[in-house]
């Protein structure tokens, strides 16, 4: 904030409050499917199938962007990505999987004691989590403020979610979460004059004005998708199918363009135009990469 013009500042603080909600809603629809499972649950094929899914992209790519970091720097730096990948991620992005992978430990001992639990119990949990995305979001100091249970939580809201009838409230799901997009837009720009400099105190993934966007959206979904039919609805399942692949290899692409002398963004002459139009280039052609890779033996182990 203060070293580019206010209303590309305000283009890039905005975009990045409406879109937030990413890997919340990914947790939820990953929560939903995974234990509303009816299958009965077997060990080996539990971790040979779910886990491998993501343990070998997590190792592959890992091994991928410390090759990377070498080449943009020097031999050294991939030794030095690959040493620390055990605690580190080996790009900016590659955080998912430190807390996405413990999420699948969780999930078979989840899905028993949800079968166990009556409403009244249910709604106690559902309190609980949602007291804790509020403490996050306000900064409250809690040894119960670990990722692995804030997860958990956004894995339990999509689950109950997903098992309810959300069409009588889907008005006020919208209300709620575009009063808090705007909350995030101008929350921010507010502090960002206070300070002078940019915040993120709206900008959190497991606090709780996040959590009421993604319940917004994954309600909007769940009540309107049947609406949405023809090439538009396969594009959006094209996308769906191959959605980790993307995000595991869209930042190579973006190497280029976040060195800002190379002028990718004065190009477009404005960040209001810029950001969105990068964005989906950027993800057209992650999506051609990833579907080519998938075709690929032993590759497609990368972009499951």
């Amino acid at each position: 904030y203060g070293s580019i013009p206010e209303s590309e500042w305000l283009a890039a603080a905005s975009i990045n409050s409406l879109t937030r909600w990413a890997v919340p809603v990914f947790m939820m629809i990953s929560g939903a499917l995974l234990l509303s499972s009816k299958k009965e649950f077997e060990a080996k094929t539990y971790m040979v199938k779910r886990l491998s899914k993501v343990a070998i992209p997590f190792i592959g790519w890992t091994v991928i962007y410390a090759i990377i970091a070498g080449l943009m720097g020097n031999f050294s730096d991939f030794i030095t990505v690959i040493k620390e990948s055990p605690n580190t991620p080996a790009w900016y992005h590659m955080w998912f999987f430190y807390d996405f992978i413990p999420l699948y430990f969780v999930v078979p001992f989840l899905i028993l004691a949800l079968k166990k639990l009556n409403e009244q119990y249910i709604k106690m949990v559902l309190f609980i989590f949602i007291t804790l995305f509020l403490m996050k979001w306000l900064g409250v100091k809690s040894f119960l403020q670990e990722n692995l249970i804030l997860y958990t939580g956004y894995f339990f809201f999509g689950w109950f979610l997903f098992n309810k009838d959300n069409s009588k409230n889907v008005k006020k799901w919208i209300i709620a979460g575009v009063f808090m997009i705007i909350l995030n837009i101008v929350g921010t720009y507010i502090l960002a004059l206070e300070t002078g400099k940019y915040s993120s105190f709206f900008m959190g993934y497991k606090t709780l004005n996040t959590a009421i966007i993604g319940g917004m959206l994954f309600v909007v979904a769940q009540t309107y998708a049947d609406k949405i039919q023809g090439k538009f609805r396969s594009f959006v399942s094209l996308i769906a199918k191959y959605s980790l692949g993307i995000y595991l290899l869209h930042p190579i692409l973006l190497i280029p363009v976040r060195d800002l002398k190379n002028g990718y963004y004065d190009f477009f002459g404005t960040n209001w135009i810029a950001i969105p139009a990068i964005s989906i280039i950027v993800m057209m052609i992650s999506l051609i990469l990833t579907i080519f890779l998938a075709k690929i033996p032993l590759l497609n182990k990368l972009v499951p």
